[in-house]
């Protein structure tokens, strides 16, 4: 019955989609938490940009990002984010952008629900001592909104992990590129989902376990 899938390199596939989900993860957890602190910044300019890319982004369809990042940065402004033009190479780049661009802002709203957790008093006494904005932030808040927010966190990754898919609109041969591929070639749909179905049931089933273990030892005890 699944005699086809030795036909199709399905774990190649999947490789992508983990090197999708990981980059992706990283820089948005980096670009995540400029937001977050942007967000809770005593600055009212970049308060004002953290909430304006929150809601406008939130709002878009990942797939509109995606397609814009493959037809408008690379198509029309040849962007390309390194050495080599090369379509696939490109559009991999692009589409870890596009990721990126997107789950930042479900990162930062996780960051700051992890913020909103530290005690006001905590940060006042940092500033009573003489500690700048910057300072109180990077020692004594982030610091526990990490470990407030691992839960949220796990949470945005697995979406993020699934969110992959849309890659394929721009021709990345990720896990849902893949499966399109086999549909078409193959009279088996239910085969063919149950294959996709599984392998990220085993990329997403074990990050939520241990990422939720995680979260259970680093917890602050209040």
């Amino acid at each position: 019955m699944f005699d086809f899938v030795d036909n199709y390199d399905v774990l190649g596939a999947f490789w992508t989609t983990v090197q999708l989900a990981l980059l992706s993860a990283v820089g948005s957890l980096i670009w995540g938490t400029l937001l977050a602190a942007m967000r809770v910044s005593p600055v009212p300019l970049m308060r004002g940009f953290g909430t304006a890319y929150v809601n406008i982004v939130r709002n878009i369809p990942l797939t509109v990002i995606i397609l814009f990042t493959s037809l408008g940065l690379f198509q029309t402004l040849n962007v390309t984010l390194g050495a080599g033009d090369d379509f696939k190479t490109a559009n991999f780049r692009l589409a870890v952008l596009g990721l990126i661009v997107y789950t930042s802002a479900f990162v930062c709203e996780a960051l700051r629900s992890g913020i909103n957790t530290v005690p006001v008093g905590q940060a006042e006494a940092a500033r009573a001592i003489g500690l700048s904005f910057t300072q109180v932030l990077g020692l004594v808040v982030l610091p526990q909104a990490f470990r407030a927010a691992v839960g949220p966190l796990t949470n945005v990754l697995i979406a993020l992990t699934k969110n992959t898919t849309v890659a394929a609109a721009i021709g990345v041969a990720e896990a849902a590129y893949v499966m399109k591929e086999m549909l078409d070639k193959e009279a088996q749909l239910m085969a063919i989902s149950a294959v996709i179905a599984l392998g990220f049931c085993c990329l997403t089933l074990p990050t939520g376990l241990i990422l939720g273990w995680v979260g259970k030892k680093v917890a602050v005890k209040r």
